[in-house]
This record gives structure tokens, sequence and C-alpha cells, in this order.
């Protein structure tokens, strides 16, 4: 009887001790949830920050490979355009070349409207006078002359209409060729603004990676830490379970009957200022854990 006595006293100890430890397992498994959801959350947000970077170094890489294809393009119509400036510039050249060459073999400065006339003044003359016939051959004469030049002007006034239509034409298409060439530099500038921007998303990644680590880490430590004081905590939460089961069924009837007993001891104690032992704090904190 004293032995089953003495082994319900350690079980009854070894219950109050796992309910102490019990209470301090759910305090250190609360705090531990906290700093691992503290964990989470900013590794959530270090992940949804990378998350974004990534989101936009892919649209900036669209846009950049259209500009990229469009600086081709307009590179294409660059080139077509000096390509034809060059044959242009040759062509005005050539017929200034030629305008040149007619004023200087040109021996009059007269204006071809009193050429004209003056070739009609001297028809009307050979038709309608009568001369000696020397008077009329040096007047046949001037008029082939005059005809010659009338000739060289027209050729003169040709090659005017040349010259002016060829130094317009390559100054268009020279005017073209420069606008695409700046076409080409500003759209190639709006290419290289994106590529820029894709480099500081990458470099601002590699370093959310840096911050992700040590927060990862953490965090698997701490999910670690939580699971094996969850385990803990549930083999003692079992341990206690069993113990206090034990003793409700075994003092189901007894233990109700030494309660009024047990209290008005103590009570009487409390009252003559009598000093309690340490049999009546058991007791009581016996009484109070059940």
């Amino acid at each position: 009887m004293e032995s089953n006595s003495h082994t319900e006293a350690e079980l009854r100890e070894e219950l109050k001790l796992k309910r102490r430890e019990l209470s301090d397992l759910r305090s250190q498994l609360r705090s531990i949830y906290e700093q691992k959801e503290a964990q989470y959350q900013l590794l959530h947000s270090t992940r949804t920050s990378i998350k974004s970077c990534l989101a936009q170094i892919t649209l900036l890489k669209g846009e950049r490979d259209q500009l990229t294809d469009k600086v081709k393009e307009l590179k294409q119509q660059r080139d077509t355009f000096n390509t034809l400036t060059k044959e242009k510039t040759t062509l005005k050249e050539e017929a200034s070349k030629k305008k040149n060459e007619l004023i200087s073999r040109l021996e009059t400065n007269e204006n071809p409207r009193e050429i004209k006339s003056l070739i009609l003044k001297l028809d009307h003359q050979l038709e309608t006078e009568v001369m000696p016939f020397p008077q009329e051959e040096k007047i046949r004469k001037r008029v082939k002359e005059l005809q010659a030049q009338q000739k060289k002007m027209g050729e003169l006034s040709e090659a005017w209409k040349m010259s002016n239509t060829t130094s317009a034409d390559a100054a268009e298409v020279r005017g073209k060729a420069q606008q695409f060439h700046r076409e080409v530099q500003g759209t190639a500038g709006l290419s290289q603004q994106k590529h820029q921007q894709v480099n500081s998303l990458y470099d601002q990644i590699k370093e959310l990676r840096k911050q992700e680590a040590p927060v990862l880490e953490k965090h698997l430590a701490l999910k670690t830490q939580y699971e094996q004081t969850k385990q803990k905590l549930q083999e003692i939460q079992s341990r206690v379970y069993e113990l206090s089961k034990q003793f409700d069924v075994k003092e189901e009837k007894s233990f109700k009957e030494q309660i009024k007993e047990k209290t008005a001891q103590v009570s009487e104690k409390i009252k003559k200022r009598q000093k309690l032992n340490i049999d009546d704090i058991l007791a009581f904190q016996a009484l109070d854990e059940n």
C-alpha cells in the first residue's frame, strides 16, 4: 500500500512537471512560429520583388528587340538613300560640268530672243531685197553664225535645266538619307536605354538574391525548429493526457472525497496562523492541478 502511494506521488510529480514543460513549450512554439512567419513574409516580399523585376525584364527585352529590328530596317533605308545620293551627286556634277563647258564655248552674251529676231530679220532681207552676191553671201554667213549660237544657247538652256533638276534630286535624296540617319540614331538610343534598364534590373535581382539567401536559410532553420518543438510538445501532451486519464479513472470517487478534508485542514491551519508544511503546499497544488 505504501509502495503504491509512493508510485502515485511520483506520477503526480511527473504530471506536474510535464504540465509545466508543456506550458513552456507552447510559449516557445508560439515564439518560433511568429519568427518563422516574419521570415516567410520577408522572403515572400523579396521573391515578389524578384518576380516583378523578371516581368519588367521580359517586357523591356521585347521592346528592345522591336527597336533593334526597327534600327535594321532604318539602316537599310538609309543605305539605299546614301547610294542614291552618290548616284544623283554624280549626275549633278556631270550636268554642271556640261553646263560650264557650254558657257565657255558660247561666244556671245546676247539674249536668245534678240538672236532669233535678228535671224528672222536677215532671212526676210534675203527674201525681199535684191543685192550684190558678195553682200548676200555675207548675210547668209551671218545667219549661219547666229543659228549656231542659237543652237548652243538651246543646248545651254537644256544643260541648265538638267543641272537644276539633278541638283534638286541630289538634295532631296540627301535630305532623306540624313532623316533616316537621325531616325537610326534616335531609335538605337532608345534601344540602348532599354538594354541598360534590363542590365539594371538584373543587378537588382542579383542583390535581391543575396538578401534572399540568409532569409531563406533562417526560415528553413526556424521551420525545422518549429516542427521539432511541435513534435516534442505532442509527445509531452500525449504523456500528460495519459497521466491525467489514469488519475481521473483511478480517483474519480476517492479524490473528490478528499477535497473537503484537505481544504478544511489547511484552512484551519491558516486560521490558527499555523505554519504550512511542504505536504500542505503539495496537497494544495495537487488539488489545484486536478
